[in-house]
């Protein structure tokens, strides 16, 4: 049961899904999105086009060209993310939510995004499937998907954005 709920397919409707709210709330907010600080901008962009690659990258047959090049997007965003999101100061608007030396819980999803993203790799050069699949899959339901559902309460600006009138 578990296994068919967190199948690649649904994986991809359900990222496919959060992209289409954060599109939306970006829309809405458009007129906004040149106040944010340049860092949370450069965040909002590159995870509008992870979404965008961890869909096809899910569905799409696995060990062609494609999927590797866009595996190696993915990873590259991922990462690139994760240790972009350490500098944020998360719950905090002041100084435009640039980190000032105070960690939160979610500064964990950056650690644990900078240690699978490079498992994940590693896993994909020694062609272990399996391995890669999992640190793919927890990357995806944890990075993506919970992490993105929290961007939208709590007065976040994407959630701001979205309920807007």
């Amino acid at each position: 049961m578990m296994a068919s709920v967190l199948s690649n397919r649904n994986l991809a409707i359900a990222t496919a899904a959060l992209l289409a709210v954060v599109l939306v709330a970006v829309v809405r907010g458009a007129s906004q999105l040149p106040g944010l600080p340049l860092l949370v901008q450069i965040h909002l962009a590159s995870m509008i086009i992870i979404m965008g690659v961890t869909v096809p990258m899910l569905l799409g047959p696995k060990g062609t060209a494609r999927h590797r090049l866009l595996g190696r997007i993915w990873a590259a965003l991922m990462l690139g993310n994760a240790l972009l999101t350490l500098c944020f100061n998360a719950g905090s608007r002041q100084l435009g939510g640039v980190f000032v030396g105070d960690f939160s819980p979610i500064h964990a999803i950056s650690l644990f995004v900078a240690i699978s993203v490079p498992q994940a790799v590693l896993k994909a050069r020694r062609h272990d499937r399996a391995g890669r699949e999992g640190n793919i899959r927890g990357l995806v339901i944890g990075s993506l998907l919970i992490a993105g559902l929290f961007t939208l309460p709590f007065g976040r600006t994407l959630g701001e954005w979205l309920m807007a009138r």
